[in-house]
């Protein structure tokens, strides 16, 4: 059973920010960002209440930019999503999840350390250049359970 709902277009769209965001990180990187993307869209808390799509996560606008810088600048993001890419994004909608980004919901790449707090959020570990960072304790259980 898939972790949410999601149809073939969501497929195309997870795997063209999978790509636009991570694609200098490999496959492994790509999937930590598809397995962002998921649990903000499972986790119904915080920044993410009231998501109900993975357009809704992908488009979503926060203090006035979106959330992904890559949907903001466009570059890699507006081409066609490749049967590589689908793969990948399918892996993720329906059940892949490991470290760091197992429970994460923001990620991203301070050009420096990671820092041990994004927004007073934990820091959950690193993948080449990005850092992801979960919900802190007892705000968010829902991106925890399944």
């Amino acid at each position: 059973m898939a972790r949410v709902k999601y149809t073939d277009s969501d497929v195309a769209l997870v795997a063209r920010m999978m790509r636009a965001e991570a694609e200098g990180e490999g496959q492994l990187g790509m999937l930590m960002v598809g397995n962002v993307i998921v649990n903000r869209l499972a986790a119904n808390c915080l920044d993410f209440v009231g998501l109900r799509s993975i357009s809704d996560v992908i488009y979503q606008v926060q203090g006035g930019n979106y959330s992904f810088e890559a949907v903001q600048k466009g570059n890699v993001f507006y081409n066609r999503a490749r049967g590589v890419e689908k793969r990948l994004a399918k892996q993720t909608l329906d059940f892949w999840r490991e470290h760091p980004s197992k429970y994460a919901l923001w990620y991203f790449n301070p050009y420096a350390p990671c820092p041990p707090t994004w927004y007073d959020q934990p820091f959950a570990g690193q993948f080449k250049q990005h850092c992801y960072y979960e919900p802190a304790a007892n705000t968010c259980e829902s991106v925890y359970m399944g």
